[in-house]
């Protein structure tokens, strides 16, 4: 019998994991724009709300570094990789300094490859994860719609970016609700979400 995760988000034990938004990425990603777009808001209410944000890059070499409209400022940690994980010995020691840390926010590229990844790995590690579906994508939609259903199966909890940030702010009165509610005013775009409702 498993409990179901609630999935409450406080921002004392959360941390933003952003994987891959890379350069080489942006012709093959389908939506990508898009994607962009809504991990940018995601890092921006990181920021204001005082979320580590842990950042990798898959073989930057090859693949370029992170798009540069996403501002990785104040990150925690911007990190190469070979593997597709983002589950790295640097990124377990980063976890382990940050007291109290239960839910990971996991957005980027590819959906059913690094993401998926990622996702299963902090699960079995007992984290509870929130994959941000309107902030990760892949070259076919037919591997990003299978792999957040997968993932859904598997107790991990699949939502939106709006979602997500009203979730961490609680209450109209929290003193960053003004600045959360102007990331959000306009609303995150569809990405081809809809497409399988």
């Amino acid at each position: 019998f498993q409990m179901t995760t609630l999935g409450n988000l406080t921002p004392s034990s959360t941390v933003f994991f952003c994987c891959d938004m890379q350069e080489r990425f942006r012709p093959a990603i389908k939506y990508f724009g898009d994607i962009i777009s809504v991990g940018q808001r995601l890092l921006q209410g990181a920021r204001l709300l005082g979320i580590p944000v842990i950042v990798t890059e898959q073989y930057p070499k090859g693949l370029g570094s992170t798009v540069q409209e996403i501002d990785l400022t104040g990150a925690k940690l911007v990190l190469p990789k070979t593997k597709f994980s983002m589950v790295l010995p640097e990124v377990e020691a980063a976890l382990a300094e940050i007291p109290g840390i239960r839910s990971v926010v996991l957005f980027g590229v590819e959906t059913h490859v690094c993401i998926q990844q990622t996702a299963l790995e902090l699960i079995g590690r007992g984290l509870e994860v929130h994959i941000v579906a309107d902030a990760t994508s892949s070259r076919s939609m037919m591997d990003r719609m299978f792999a957040l259903e997968r993932l859904a199966r598997t107790g991990i909890i699949v939502t939106t970016s709006e979602a997500i940030l009203l979730q961490l702010v609680a209450d109209k009165e929290h003193p960053k609700f003004k600045e959360i509610q102007n990331l959000i005013k306009a609303s995150a775009p569809e990405s081809g979400l809809l497409s399988k409702v």
